[in-house]
């Protein structure tokens, strides 16, 4: 019998008591739900994972309550610079964009460089260029700054000290009715980042990876800690060679050297059984999933 799921995350980040007030959590909740219920309403009807991973990440992207797309943390200069990578678990082609302004959904810029190559990745004004030729929808700096994000700008630049926080992403990994992975991450990066800062969102086996004979997965939390642990394709290796069940993987992969590798890391991941696999070494990870037509699940905190 085939089966179909989505599991989704919102960002992993250690807070302290009382720093994500209730009213914002809520917020967070329904944003979760949303994104969770377009991408699950695709493979219900049979669609295809890649369309299932892009359409959940477009609605995270659109909720200013995450960091991705409008809402995104701001760099040095107060601007929104974006990433975004998603992978095709069936043919391993895929589509990474780094670095980009302007674009109101970077993961679908990704999904059409997928299409279109013959590149992998773009960056910058090379992404922007191609979003033009695409079509893609625009939007002016207002658009994706946020009156959070704008405060917590300012805060970061009355200190001359450089603070890093705010590193939340948006992913997706789902499996379709024929047996197909895909992934999808999406994120506007960290608080006051230096310009033209690349995270793991856009690296593939970094923060993303898919191939349907292991398993897909996306990573949250720190970016140069999962670039430096090559956390997906870590999860993947597990998976794959040493033939671990995935959930197993998954806590094997965030406690690679530990003591190299500290800072916040989760991740979501699923495989082609349709085992969920959600994992993570903070107290706040916003996450929700949907096996066939079963029970949809909304979490944020560590202990639901």
């Amino acid at each position: 019998m085939s089966i179909y799921a989505i599991v989704l995350h919102g960002g992993a980040v250690t807070m302290q008591p009382g720093e994500l007030s209730p009213e914002e959590a809520a917020f967070q909740r329904v944003g979760l739900g949303e994104a969770l219920d377009a991408g699950w309403q695709i493979l219900h009807e049979g669609g295809s994972a890649l369309d299932a991973v892009e359409a959940a990440v477009r609605c995270l992207e659109e909720n200013e309550h995450f960091n991705a797309g409008r809402g995104s943390s701001l760099s040095r200069q107060g601007e929104a610079e974006l990433d975004a990578a998603i992978m095709d678990g069936r043919t391993l082609q895929a589509g990474i964009i780094t670095g980009v302004k302007y674009v109101k959904h970077p993961i679908s810029l990704a999904r059409a460089l997928l299409e279109r190559g013959p590149h992998v990745g773009l960056s910058g004004e090379g992404a922007l260029e191609f979003a033009l030729e695409c079509g893609q929808p625009l939007a002016p700096p207002s658009y994706f700054e946020t009156e959070k994000t704008r405060r917590q700008w300012l805060e970061l630049a009355q200190q001359e000290a450089e603070r890093r926080a705010g590193h939340d992403t948006v992913g997706a990994v789902a499996l379709d009715l024929n047996g197909n992975l895909a992934v999808a991450t999406s994120t506007g990066g960290l608080e006051g980042q230096r310009k033209g800062r690349v995270g793991d969102s856009p690296v593939l086996g970094g923060g993303t990876y898919a191939t349907n004979d292991a398993c897909a997965v996306s990573c949250t939390g720190d970016g140069e800690v999962i670039m430096r642990g090559a956390l997906a394709h870590e999860i993947y290796a597990l998976v794959k060679y040493q033939r671990l069940p995935l959930a197993e993987a998954c806590r094997a992969a965030l406690a690679l050297r530990d003591h190299d590798l500290q800072g916040d890391k989760g991740c979501i991941a699923l495989d082609p059984e349709g085992h969920v696999a959600i994992e993570f070494n903070t107290n706040v990870m916003r996450r929700a999933w949907r096996v066939g037509e079963g029970e949809a699940y909304i979490a944020i905190f560590k202990d639901e």
